[in-house]
């Protein structure tokens, strides 16, 4: 019997590319797209513009399963005039039109990548299975919406359909805020956030991709949408000070009031940094520990040193 493949999009970004290497190390065959000029797998084929009109067909011959982390991703300085339409082309259009194909293919399972910004920016009380969304942005509005989608086009069709809601992954190779925030330990420059007494929830890479290879094929994951971390939710200040550890740079952190960080932001017009800085953001991953037998295989501290040793070995010591 021919083995099928399962079909990884988004295969130059950063989860899609850990998950296609670790598919391949395992023995699985493994089918990928990528973005023009990106570096890409090997054997992977790039598809034009991610939106609701790419022919997947050929793509989905001999698939079994789809993992869709292909986005078109949150940014910080937004400049496309009309960012909600820009988003929906590519988070909400094109994933359903993948996923309308790969139920006509005969697809048996679909695993959709979403972000936990579909419940919101953070919460008094940490996120978990039953909190209804409040997505405050368009990014996570078009997340949202595809999730939506996703579930009524499935209907009837026979093809199962699995959500995971990470929040901020992290890991070797790490790009954006984290990647700044390295390069600042490292150079032993003072941060003004050492008095910052908040809980956040993060992922280790390999953890989300243990998970996703993990809802790939087992049975109580169809038709679930799962929150997933670490399982262990620290502080700003607490989590700088173990990456500055695991940098060998211990972090230079002043205990500036977070009251302080949050009224100099505001006055800048940049109260989304200090929400991300100062607030907090959990989720409670008791549903994905019981019905799916799992625990994160990765501690905190054994990810930060992989992270660490990864950046160093590019950016020197």
């Amino acid at each position: 019997m021919t083995e099928r493949c399962c079909l990884v999009t988004g295969a130059s970004g950063f989860v899609g590319a850990a998950l296609v290497e670790r598919l391949g190390s395992m023995g699985r065959k493994v089918c990928a797209s990528a973005r023009a000029g990106a570096v890409k797998p090997s054997g992977a084929f790039v598809p034009g513009d991610l939106d609701g009109a790419f022919d997947w067909s050929g793509a989905l011959q001999g698939v079994d399963s789809v993992v869709h982390c292909a986005a078109r991703v949150h940014v910080l300085h937004e400049r496309d005039a009309d960012p909600l339409s820009a988003f929906r082309a590519v988070n909400v259009d094109g994933t359903l039109n993948l996923a309308r194909q790969a139920a006509v293919a005969g697809i048996r399972r679909f695993v959709f990548i979403s972000s936990v910004k579909v419940l919101g920016e953070g919460a008094e009380l940490p996120y978990d299975a039953d909190t209804r969304p409040a997505p405050l942005d368009a990014y996570a509005l078009s997340k949202l919406e595809a999730e939506q989608g996703l579930r009524e086009l499935i209907r009837g069709s026979g093809m199962e359909l699995v959500i995971i809601r990470p929040p901020l992954v992290y890991g070797p190779g790490v790009k954006a805020n984290f990647l700044r925030l390295m390069h600042w330990l490292h150079r032993g420059i003072p941060l003004p956030l050492g008095g910052i007494d908040n809980r956040r929830s993060f992922v280790a890479l390999d953890n989300l991709i243990d998970l996703i290879l993990l809802c790939l094929d087992h049975p109580a994951a169809a038709a679930q949408t799962f929150l997933v971390s670490d399982g262990d939710d620290l502080s700003t200040t607490e989590w700088l000070r173990r990456l500055g550890v695991a940098l060998g740079r211990p972090a230079r952190l002043l205990p500036i009031p977070a009251s302080w960080l949050e009224r100099g932001a505001a006055w800048l017009g940049k109260d989304d940094v200090a929400r991300r800085l100062c607030g907090s953001l959990q989720v409670d991953i008791d549903k994905t520990r019981e019905l799916l037998g799992w625990t994160p295989p990765v501690a905190v501290d054994e990810a930060l040193r992989s992270t660490a040793v990864a950046f160093l070995e590019e950016h020197g010591r």
